[in-house]
């Protein structure tokens, strides 16, 4: 049972129907047979709505504030425009608390005020007799407001998927990771760091975290290995950039800083082999019930997770924890970052490849993003290692990345990778000869000449 009209709901409702309209494509389409401007009372939202409508039945997604302010600036009457200004301030800024709600009363209201007037319309065929297209409006009336998304429809929906918004991206900390991305792992997206035991995979994921919180996000990190407050630790160090093992000095930085970060953070811990996917989910829930939307979904890490199908090969059972993974990313329209072991080949190479994944090779194809962390014993000593590109769906893969790690602070940084280069720096003091300074470019420079003139004599 709904109100007679908007008014009694209140202007909070109608401004939260306005919000949906405009930020909800979903909702534009379902609604949008039997919305009316008639049915708002201010001549603000009348103009509002008449603007959304006339917008979809042309390009069939909603208008952004651009378009809006555009259209706005066509109307003379400059209170009318101070009004409409307000208005759609209120909107987009709106809570999306009880939104669910607004949507569902809205829909019952519009889909009401359409029964009335099919009820209304049909004294008259009922006057002549024509009982069928009374039949055929009261069942159309009571169709009216019901689920009409049936995926993107490629023809009309050119507008929607060229939008900057379309796909809505957190950066990790690397830029050159990032352009791979087109922005960074996108609403949806699952991305996975591959790398050896003890090689800073860990350390990699606080970094994505910490940035993102920086960013503003709200972040839910999962820990299936460490305790929730030494990670909480790596976090402090993160942001202080103060060496995780100095509690002391770590804690007055920390007690500085943390409050100022725009973002949320939320580190959850459960044992190992305990959770399932569902738990995960139902607590990603309880957080959003709490007020908190994770924005990003940070899992250390995915394959300690167990299955809810027992009794099969582990290959099987990590297969369906990642299809689980890929599948909440998607249900939930946010990005999920976790890592995972390489196997004892791979833990040697300098280049992890993709056939080096541990326990099922199957985990490439399930993830949308997909790099490995290199770094041997000599690497560890010097700070050093290389991300290498296993697998993008939005850009170029096969890339290798020359890395500086600090696994005391979590800070990484990205650079082109160059073999030359990094023997230099990962061997500085391997050559021959202790009393040889000479360069070693200079030295292959020096063999091509002798080579030309032994060739020449």
């Amino acid at each position: 049972m709904t109100l007679n009209s908007l008014t009694s709901y209140g202007k909070e409702f109608q401004i939260k129907v306005i919000s949906s309209l405009l930020t909800h494509k979903e909702f534009l389409t379902n609604v949008n047979d039997i919305i009316s401007d008639e049915d708002f009372e201010s001549s603000s939202h009348k103009w509002i709505i008449k603007e959304i409508i006339r917008y979809y039945d042309k390009y069939h997604t909603v208008p952004t504030l651009d378009i809006l302010k555009g259209e706005l600036q066509k109307i003379d009457n400059e209170v009318l425009q101070i009004s409409i200004k307000d208005q759609l301030k209120q909107a987009y800024v709106s809570s999306d608390e009880d939104l669910e709600y607004v949507q569902e009363e809205f829909t019952n209201f519009c889909r009401n005020q359409q029964l009335k007037k099919a009820l209304m319309s049909s004294v008259d065929l009922l006057k002549a007799g024509d009982y069928d297209s009374i039949k055929m409006m009261i069942e159309n009336a009571l169709k009216a407001g019901h689920d009409k998304h049936i995926g993107h429809e490629y023809i009309k929906d050119i507008e929607e998927r060229y939008r900057k918004n379309s796909r809505k991206t957190i950066p990790t900390p690397w830029d050159k990771i990032n352009i791979l991305l087109q922005g960074g792992l996108g609403n949806g997206d699952f991305g996975l760091i591959f790398g050896s035991p003890g090689g800073g995979k860990s350390w990699s994921l606080v970094a994505m975290g910490g940035f993102a919180v920086r960013l503003g996000y709200n972040v839910i990190h999962y820990t299936l290995e460490l305790g929730e407050e030494y990670v909480g630790k790596r976090y402090d160090a993160f942001f202080t950039n103060v060496d995780v093992s100095d509690s002391e000095k770590l804690k007055i930085k920390a007690q500085e800083i943390i409050p100022d970060l725009p973002g949320q953070l939320i580190i959850k811990e459960f044992p190992t082999g305990r959770a399932t996917m569902s738990t995960i989910e139902s607590h990603i829930n309880k957080v959003e019930g709490l007020g908190i939307k994770a924005d990003l979904v940070i899992i250390d890490y995915v394959d300690l997770l167990t299955s809810k199908k027992q009794n099969r090969e582990r290959k099987d059972e990590i297969d369906d924890i990642y299809i689980s993974t890929k599948g909440l990313a998607r249900q939930l329209d946010i990005p999920i970052w976790s890592v995972s072991q390489v196997n004892r080949a791979g833990a040697h190479d300098d280049i992890i490849e993709g056939d080096k994944a541990a326990g099922s090779y199957d985990k490439l194809m399930i993830t949308d993003f997909c790099m490995s962390l290199s770094r041997k014993k000599e690497d560890k000593v010097n700070g050093t290692g290389r991300f290498h590109i296993m697998k993008n769906r939005y850009g170029m893969d096969g890339l290798t990345f020359g890395v500086t790690a600090n696994t005391n602070t979590g800070h990484f940084d990205v650079f082109d990778y160059n073999t030359d280069f990094e023997e230099e720096k990962l061997a500085p003091n391997t050559q021959s000869n202790p009393f040889d300074k000479t360069d070693k470019h200079d030295k292959k420079k020096l063999s091509a000449a002798y080579q030309l003139f032994s060739t020449q004599e």
